[in-house]
Order: C-alpha cells, then sequence, then structure tokens
C-alpha cells in the first residue's frame, strides 16, 4: 500500500480563517493524505493559515512561519506551505525574505494549492473538516467587504464583498448538522450586507429561515454585523424563535462623532444609541457584543473619556478592545499614529477593568435563575458549558459540578448557583 502523506494545516487569526482551513482539509482525498491536528509537530506538510490584518497578528503569522521552518530544518517536516492574508499581502517581499518556505498562496489561490498539492478541486464541494468540538462550527457567509473603513486593510485583502448564496450555506450548514454540528455561528466581515451584492436588497432574514429549517441545527449565533441598514426584520425574527440565539456581535469601534468620521463608520454617536436602544426594545433580554478601538489618530483624552462614560452607561454584556494599529494603504494611515503605546495601554486596561465591573453585575444577576446551556467539554472537576448569551472562547462559561449527566454537544438545565466577572456556577437539574 502506498504511503499516506500526513498534513496539518495551522490556522492563525479569526474564525473566517479557521473557516479557510477547514475548507482545505475538507478537500483532501482520504485515500491520500492524513490529516493531523494542530500542535503535533512531525507531519509530511504543514500549511500556514495566515493571518495579517494588524501588526500583533502578522507578527505571530512571522514568528509562526519561522518556527515551522526551524522544525523542517530540523527534519520533523518535508514542506511549509504559506498561505491566507498575510501571503496575500506581502507575498513578493516575504518570499525575498524566507526563501525556505515551498509555496506561498493567496487568499483567493485555493485551487492553485490544491494544483500543487496534485489534488482535485471542487469549488461547489461544502465538505469540511471540523477542528472546533463537532457541536458547533462557524458558517462563514460572505467573503470580503465594500464598507471604506479608515483603519481596516480587508477590503485590500480579501477584496469587494461576494455573500455566498443561500442554496450554497444551506447545503454546507445540513453536512455540518450531519457531523453533529448543533450551534451555527455566523461569521463575515459584515453581516448586515448580505445579499446586497446578489439582490440589492437584504437576505439575512431569508438566510437565517432557511438554516433555521434544518433539522439538528438549535442554535444559531450572529457576529461581526455592521449598525448601518441591519435588517429589522432578523430582529423580530430572533426575538420569535428560539434558535436565533438572543446575542449580537456588533463591533462600534467608537462613539465620538469626530473619531467616527475619521474612521469613515458612516454613523454618528445618536444614531449608533437609537440603534441599539431599537435592538434591545424590540429583543428584551439580548446579549450585545461590541468592540471597540482606542488610541486611534486624533483620540484625545476627551474624546476617549466619552468612549467610556458611553460604555459606562451602555452596559455591554460582552466587549472587547483593542489597541490602533497604523495599516499601510489605508486612509488612517496617512494620520500617522500620535498616540503613545502606553497611553493606548492604559485605556484598553481602563475599559476592560470598567466592564469586568459591568460583567460581574450582570453575571450575579443571573444568580438563581435557571438556563438552557449547551456543554463544550469537561474541565476537572467540571462540566463547562455557555447559555445562549455567550460565543465560544470569547464569552463567559458556566462550570458544572459533575454529575452523572450530559456529555459535550448535549443541552440542560442549569441553576446558576454562584458568579464571578467572566464565570457562572451551576448544577444541573434533573
Amino acid at each position: 500500500m502506498t504511503k499516506k502523506t500526513s498534513l496539518q494545516v495551522v490556522s492563525l487569526g479569526c474564525s473566517k480563517n479557521l473557516v479557510d482551513s477547514e475548507k482545505i482539509l475538507g478537500q483532501l482525498s482520504p485515500g491520500k493524505f492524513s490529516i493531523q491536528e494542530a500542535g503535533r509537530g512531525d507531519a509530511d506538510i504543514v500549511i500556514i493559515n495566515t493571518c495579517g490584518f494588524i501588526h500583533d497578528a502578522r507578527e505571530e503569522s512571522i514568528d509562526t512561519i519561522l518556527q515551522y521552518i526551524q522544525l523542517k530544518n530540523e527534519g520533523k517536516h518535508e514542506k511549509v506551505i504559506v498561505c491566507g492574508c498575510l501571503s496575500q499581502r506581502y507575498m513578493q517581499e516575504l518570499k525575498n525574505e524566507i526563501p525556505e518556505v515551498d509555496a506561498w498562496f493567496g487568499v483567493a489561490a485555493t485551487h492553485d494549492l490544491y494544483a500543487y498539492l496534485n489534488e482535485p478541486y471542487h469549488e461547489t464541494l461544502h465538505n469540511r473538516h471540523l477542528t472546533t468540538p463537532n457541536h458547533y462550527a462557524y458558517l462563514k457567509i460572505a467573503e470580503g467587504c465594500d464598507r471604506t473603513c479608515s483603519f481596516c486593510a480587508i477590503p485590500i485583502i480579501r477584496g469587494p464583498y461576494q455573500s455566498a448564496s443561500i442554496n450554497n450555506l444551506v447545503a454546507e450548514a445540513r453536512l455540518l448538522a450531519g457531523k453533529g454540528v448543533k450551534e451555527l455561528l455566523l461569521v463575515a466581515q459584515d453581516l448586515s450586507y448580505y445579499g446586497f451584492d446578489l439582490s440589492k436588497k437584504p437576505m439575512l432574514t431569508a438566510l437565517l429561515e432557511a438554516l433555521a429549517d434544518i433539522r439538528g441545527i438549535e442554535w444559531i449565533r450572529l457576529h461581526y454585523a455592521y449598525p448601518n441598514n441591519f435588517p429589522e426584520s432578523v430582529l423580530e425574527m430572533m426575538a420569535g424563535n428560539p434558535k436565533i440565539c438572543n446575542y449580537l456581535d456588533i463591533p462600534l469601534q467608537h462613539i465620538n462623532d469626530d473619531i467616527l468620521r475619521s474612521m469613515r463608520r458612516g454613523h454618528s454617536r445618536q444614531q449608533t444609541i437609537n440603534f441599539l436602544e431599537k435592538v434591545r426594545r424590540l429583543v428584551p433580554g439580548i446579549a450585545l457584543r461590541t468592540t471597540l478601538m482606542v488610541g486611534y489618530p486624533g483620540e484625545t483624552e476627551e474624546a476617549f473619556q466619552e468612549l467610556y462614560d458611553f460604555v459606562e452607561t451602555t452596559r455591554f454584556d460582552r466587549l472587547g478592545v483593542f489597541t490602533y494599529s497604523p495599516e499601510e494603504g489605508t486612509r488612517a494611515f496617512e494620520l500617522g499614529d500620535p498616540v503613545t503605546a502606553a497611553v493606548k495601554n492604559r485605556r484598553e486596561e481602563k475599559i476592560m477593568s470598567l466592564q469586568a465591573g459591568i460583567s460581574f453585575d450582570i453575571n450575579q444577576a443571573r444568580v438563581g435563575k435557571t438556563f438552557r446551556v449547551i456543554i463544550d467539554r469537561k474541565d476537572g472537576e467540571y462540566l463547562v458549558g455557555r447559555t445562549e448569551y455567550d460565543s465560544p472562547e470569547v464569552d463567559n462559561e458556566v462550570l458544572i459540578a459533575p454529575q452523572n449527566g450530559p456529555e459535550p454537544g448535549q443541552f440542560a438545565d442549569v441553576l446558576i448557583t454562584g458568579a464571578e466577572e467572566f464565570d457562572l456556577y451551576g448544577k444541573l437539574l434533573t
């Protein structure tokens, strides 16, 4: 028998990248390749799917490439292949600086990657090799972005917005459900725009209706929406359909009008506040997650204080902060980087400290209440799960003292008995 070639994909960056990695693995011929989980050090071929979004991500990608080149030089791997965002954006420079890499491919070069591996490529094949736990998976509903945010390099790297068809997404979701997936996490650079490039009208509600009809899918979660033109019908469906989690991840970036204008966000402070009030009115009890940026050029202490006060008043359920990173080719790059790293870090820490207290208060209010929880894993003396108000890896978890109860991937009713800043404690109800 011919020896199989062992191969692993190291996926860096966001969940959208992870979907790409799973699709690369999903089309490999099982008679020719054996897939190794990331972390093992003896695969014949390593494919590194890189991120190039911000400075820290680029550094991580380059460090990872150099790490695997060293392992290759030590005889641990035969080939190291690099693809993804960093490769797309800086391919020629990287080829010159790291010639030991065997092949480089951009974000839209999957066909070429498969040709390099002597594998057929089927553009309409939706199979994926899941690297998440089998009960949840990310579903990327669109590629690229048409927004012109001044700080963002995604349109440069990924190109214009391209919605996947509802038929293709449903076919992919059915395959995922067949693998045991119960929770779909919808991702795109901008969920709000889904369908406009296909039919000049929003199609997110129609997609959700089609996905909710799939047998086996019990939760559908929305990530990375944009506040402009978010379909109100989605909020109405969220309030009325138990499969659509009462959860919305909507990165707002800032609240100061001058900063928002410079960022080219297309919405004002008051429009943002009006939108959030509408969301909470139409979906009572919804968990809102946002991402904010501090240290953008021109962010004065007064502008930062306005952002801080906004967080304190709005009381987001989930919140992340990152510091501004100047990106070549973007409009904001021309503004320089006048806010020092020390000031950026101080502002980040100040908002995250505020958010920790808000999260603690929200969690304390859940003590004594019962929630439906999906079990993600067993960890020491606990079962670890999540409510519909929490997304994997980035949000709160529920720690449950073990009993003869559910396995990972199963749902359970859990009474919350205690709470910390970012964890809940509970017991199973029989």
